[in-house]
């Protein structure tokens, strides 16, 4: 028994690469014991922990426009509680603690980003009416949903196909709660590279000794090559996206860059090239520049980026074809069961899932619910519009779920925000073809995009739970079955702090940046007013999107790096690159092995301290609003020289960051107090960071 306590605790040497034939997998969890996992000590810290991350989710979400993912920190949290307390075998218990915990993060993404756009819209359309039922139903309805739709798929993105997706967060999440059950000595790499990761992104957010994401405009050739040939890299010198890049590995980071280096470096500027002297605005009519005349950053973010939507919606496609026999076997289980035939009772309980019939019966009596939800509060009774809009929300979520879990698997990262811009454009033109307009058109709209977009965003960090399940050996019935428990919780949560943020600063006042919201705002107002979408531009990524098919390129890759941001996509190469170095060195495969599993729990380090802790110093001193506004009474002294309180608060914002990147700002408002009147409104919350050379561009884009 004592050799058996003192048997070290780690992942098996299998557990990141494929299987060989014949090979199994085996959890540190053994499936034919039972162990702690769902009591009150697991579900009280679950919920407190949904609680409080949907809570600071949202305000930081809503003031900054980014959405930290809550499984990391929750599962440390888990494991602080879990030694403080000295409880034994506590690792079943905590993962249900961070699967409960991480609905947080994912409900919070499916919600800020399309309901605030409700209070948006209502300052301009004061008939709209907006209510907490309409946000917590919503949300709780989508979350659910996503639930269902995911558990069919599970065994596939788990188990079938074992090593062969990194699952970045997963991996991370993983070595944490890990670390937990090694203690001493055997935590020691994880937390040293936490506390470095951290470190590094707090010195750079703090002190601003160089710049968090370089650009080659702080040369001046490179300002040159961006307004001449539309021509501009930056990269991201986080420690977190660095770390991200090593678990992906290089094969998948070398697809995702080479996606964005096609757009930053083909599409972007033959765009300029191709339509220079022409303003294309016919799917956006405040857009009065030529192309030419834009920055490379707005050409892509008005033209290439869709690009990169209709790709990821191809992709998407594509899955659910791949994906056939799946669905057709889950289906024909369900039919098995209501028809009650005896299925297989003999599963292992680490590969138990809630029963087919009852993931049919849910998914059929929650898509019932939102009709029911539509047809009284959304559509005001008419049939017609209910119908067509619950054959859309459930025809995309169900359609994006394996995006989404796909996306989550390969990169860490879900375009989920894309995907319901896809959304609220489909649901708009459809939902104006069968006769829904005005203002009522648009709170439906926005309403179903919500569904969805939170359908969404809980199929892509619930499949991060069940790897983390996976690996560790718990029983996915149990986190299926207490993951309803953390939506309603976050549902309710997240509802609440929107209406109590929207009551105390508005989201139309410039103190909340809410940049989703506000993008969704201004692509469904002239949408519902007989607008047309970008369909051409989606229409060339579905056909790049099967094109690389065809060639045996993983298209959704490619299709996620044309539309995340180059900064982040260029460290994913150089993480992949080290990973490739360390795993390849030695002639020695034991050696690599070891030396891969020592990076990737260093990279898991630097994932959990630049990520959590270096990103909330960050965003705090991004979010200081109150030492800007006296920074720019004191520098001006002329209040008059911009009217409107969005444009100040976008100048203050660009000045305030660029003045922590450089230490220049006093000097730097010197140079373009004159450049002041070129601010926009609509590029309120825009981040800043090229640097004092750019700063003008900064505010001009």
């Amino acid at each position: 028994m004592k050799q058996e306590q003192e048997k070290p605790v780690g992942l098996p040497e299998n557990a990141f690469r494929p299987l060989k034939p014949g090979e199994k997998y085996h959890p540190i969890m053994s499936p034919d014991r039972q162990y702690p996992e769902v009591n009150a000590w697991s579900v009280t810290w679950g919920i407190l922990m949904a609680i409080l991350f949907s809570a600071a989710a949202a305000y930081l979400g809503l003031k900054v426009g980014q959405v930290f993912e809550a499984a990391i920190p929750i599962a440390i949290i888990a494991v602080g509680v879990s030694g403080a307390a000295k409880r034994k075998n506590a690792l079943g218990e905590n993962v249900i603690i961070q699967s409960i915990g991480a609905c947080s993060g994912v409900i919070v993404a499916g919600a800020i980003f399309t309901l605030p756009a409700l209070y948006i819209l209502q300052d301009k359309y004061p008939e709209m009416t907006v209510n907490f039922f309409q946000m917590f139903v919503s949300s709780l309805l989508g979350g659910i949903l996503g639930i269902l739709f995911l558990i069919p798929f599970r065994k596939y993105f788990v188990n079938d196909k074992h090593g062969e997706y990194p699952f970045p967060e997963a991996t991370a999440s993983t070595q944490v709660l890990i670390s937990g059950e090694k203690g001493g000595s055997q935590a020691k790499p994880l937390l040293f590279a936490g506390l470095i990761g951290g470190l590094y992104d707090f010195i750079v957010a703090t002190f601003g000794w160089w710049n968090e994401n370089f650009t080659t405009r702080v040369c001046d050739w490179g300002e040159m090559m961006a307004d001449k040939a539309k021509i501009v890299l930056k990269i991201n010198t986080g420690a977190a996206v660095l770390g991200l890049g090593y678990i992906v590995g290089l094969k998948y980071a070398a697809i995702i860059c080479a996606g964005s280096l096609v757009v930053w470096l083909v599409i972007v500027p033959g765009m300029s090239i191709l339509f220079g002297d022409q303003v294309l605005n016919a799917w956006n009519p405040a857009l009065t520049q030529t192309v030419s005349e834009m920055s490379p950053e707005l050409i892509f973010k008005e033209y290439a980026k869709s690009i990169g939507i209709g790709g990821i919606a191809m992709a998407g496609v594509i899955g659910i074809v791949r994906s056939w026999g799946i669905i057709k076997s889950a289906v024909g289980l369900a039919s098995k069961e209501m028809g009650g035939k005896k299925v297989e009772t003999n599963v292992i309980r680490t590969q138990k899932d809630l029963s087919m019939k009852i993931i049919a019966f849910g998914s059929i009596f929650t898509i019932l619910l939102i009709s029911v939800f539509f047809f009284f509060d959304v559509m005001h009774g008419n049939v017609l519009h209910s119908i067509v809009a619950i054959l859309l929300v459930a025809g995309i979520a169900f359609l994006f779920t394996t995006v989404a879990a796909n996306a989550i698997a390969i990169v860490g990262t879900n375009p989920v925000s894309g995907m319901t811009l896809m959304t609220l454009i489909l649901a708009s033109v459809v939902m104006v073809a069968v006769g829904l307009k005005g203002a009522t058109g648009m709170v439906a709209a926005l309403v179903m995009g919500g569904v969805v977009c939170t359908a969404l965003s809980m199929a892509g960090g619930f499949i991060t739970d069940l790897k983390i399940g996976y690996w560790l050996g718990s029983t996915p019935a149990k986190q299926e079955t207490w993951k309803f428990l953390g939506t309603l919780v976050s549902a309710a949560t997240v509802g609440g702090v929107i209406m109590i943020l929207n009551k105390t600063y508005g989201f139309s006042s410039g103190a909340l940046a809410a940049p989703q919201a506000n993008a969704m705002a201004a692509v469904i107002d002239p949408l519902m007013n007989g607008v047309g979408a970008p369909w051409l531009l989606y229409g060339v990524g579905a056909v790049l999107a099967l094109v690389l098919t065809y060639f045996k390129v993983p298209a959704l890759a490619f299709a996620l790096g044309m539309f995340i941001p180059l900064e982040l996509n260029l460290p994913l190469l150089v993480g992949g690159a080290v990973n490739w170095y360390v795993t390849s060195r030695s002639k020695d495969e034991a050696v690599n092995t070891e030396r891969g599993e020592k990076g990737t729990l260093l990279a898991s380090g630097f994932i959990a301290g630049g990520r959590h802790i270096g990103g909330v110093c960050r965003r705090c001193i991004d979010g200081s609003s109150q030492r800007s506004n006296a920074f720019w009474r004191h520098q001006s002294g002329q209040r008059g020289m911009v009217k409107q309180s969005v444009e100040r608060n976008s100048f203050i914002r660009c000045l305030h960051t660029t003045d922590y990147l450089a230490g220049k700002g006093k000097y730097a408002y010197q140079e373009i107090k004159q450049q002041v009147y070129i601010l926009r409104p609509m590029y309120e919350g825009m981040p800043c960071h090229f640097g004092i050379p750019s700063l003008t561009n900064c505010l001009q884009n």
